[in-house]
């Protein structure tokens, strides 16, 4: 009770600060850096003292759906992972109360596609009227027809799948035309609710996107449609995460000199536009190493901060694993702050377990020897 009611009071204290700097991006920036130190602190302590690492829930990743009206690539929903799964407006309704209750203040909605859920427009309601913030993270083919309710609902905030353009993304997604219905999406956003709408694309890194030409395509795309860039790397153990169907997506050793190109012009577009990039220096510069080493990066973990829900009712610590209990035996409220949720967050801490890239950024720059070592010289 004495850690919910703290891990509460931080996080409310948290948002406050970032409401009233909305406006301030310096001081903003100066507090991030701040927080990062007493992170980094926490962080060395942590790998002496383990005790000290405790479940921090800030954030929540709610899977409404299983359903998917793509077939990418990369991606198992709607074939192999939680098929036919959707968590019922009741259940959601209850989660997000009891995330409140816990000092969750941001909520993350997505899927499969969230906008396939029916109840999408109340969800985003409920987290208004609590006070928590949402953000939705949308493959953007059906934004054409449901940004008008999401809006009205409360909506403020979207990111968006982007595996490339024209034909590239059409292949990727096994949807031909489906590029077409993307861009309008975009489109209904940026020319409806430019300036009251903060969009964000998340243009996927994968082994044939590995150019200069494919860079730039993107991220000129984002600043057609006033989005923010923001590089997602592949996944090599989330567990709705493929290789593709000849393990093309995955980059190999010898594709080391391309990446590192692609890197080199990541930087230099970082130092143009520092607030359309989102990556830090330190996190574009450890891109390589995600990328090739795999498990192999020995980053302390952040998901101590994380909750992660499936459709299917899973309750889990981060997107790959330590499971807490399912929502359908028990609400979430029973499975937080638990002997079980400590633990989780101590053996992610100490990467006792598949060691993803998630959070990545975060765990670069609350890792001193990993800032050290990214650093520009």
């Amino acid at each position: 009770m004495i850690t919910e009611t703290i891990n509460r009071l931080k996080n409310k204290a948290r948002k406050a600060v970032g409401r009233l700097t909305d406006d301030k991006p310096e001081v903003r920036r100066a507090l991030v850096q701040a927080e990062n130190w007493v992170e980094q602190q926490r962080h060395m302590l942590g790998g002496v003292f383990p005790s000290i690492i405790r479940p921090r829930p800030a954030r929540l990743f709610l899977a409404l759906t299983g359903h998917c009206n793509w077939r990418c690539l990369g991606c198992c929903y709607e074939r192999d992972f939680m098929v036919g799964e959707q968590l019922s407006f009741d259940m959601i309704r209850e989660v997000l109360d009891d995330a409140r209750d816990a000092g969750i203040h941001r909520v993350r909605l997505y899927g499969g596609e969230p906008l396939l859920h029916p109840d999408l427009p109340a969800i985003v309601a409920h987290c208004r009227k609590l006070k928590i913030t949402p953000f939705v993270t949308t493959n953007a083919s059906l934004l054409e027809h449901k940004i008008d309710d999401l809006y009205e609902a409360g909506l403020r905030d979207i990111s968006v799948g982007f595996y490339g353009t024209g034909a590239e993304m059409d292949s990727y997604v096994q949807r031909p035309g489906h590029f077409a219905r993307f861009e309008r999406g975009l489109a209904a956003v940026h020319h409806k609710y430019n300036g009251k709408i903060s969009m964000q694309l998340n243009w996927l890194f994968r082994r044939d996107t590995c150019n200069l030409e494919t860079l730039h395509e993107a991220f000129a795309f984002s600043q057609k449609y006033g989005a923010r860039f923001q590089v997602d790397l592949i996944h090599y153990s989330l567990p709705y995460f493929t290789k593709g169907q000849e393990q093309e997506l995955y980059f190999r050793p010898e594709d080391r000199p391309r990446i590192d190109e692609v890197i080199e012009e990541l930087l230099r577009l970082k130092a143009v536009h520092p607030d359309i990039i989102g990556s830090t220096p330190e996190m574009i510069r450890s891109m390589p190493d995600w990328l090739l080493l795999g498990p192999g990066m020995r980053v302390p973990c952040t998901a101590a901060e994380l909750i992660w829900i499936g459709p299917d009712g899973t309750v889990q610590l981060c997107y790959v694993t330590f499971n807490l209990g399912n929502l359908h035996e028990h609400r979430l409220r029973d499975l937080l702050f638990t002997p079980a949720h400590f633990d989780a967050a101590r053996k992610a801490f100490a990467l006792d377990c598949p060691n993803c890239h998630c959070e990545a950024g975060d765990r670069i720059m609350r890792h001193a020897p990993s800032l050290a070592r990214y650093r520009a010289t």
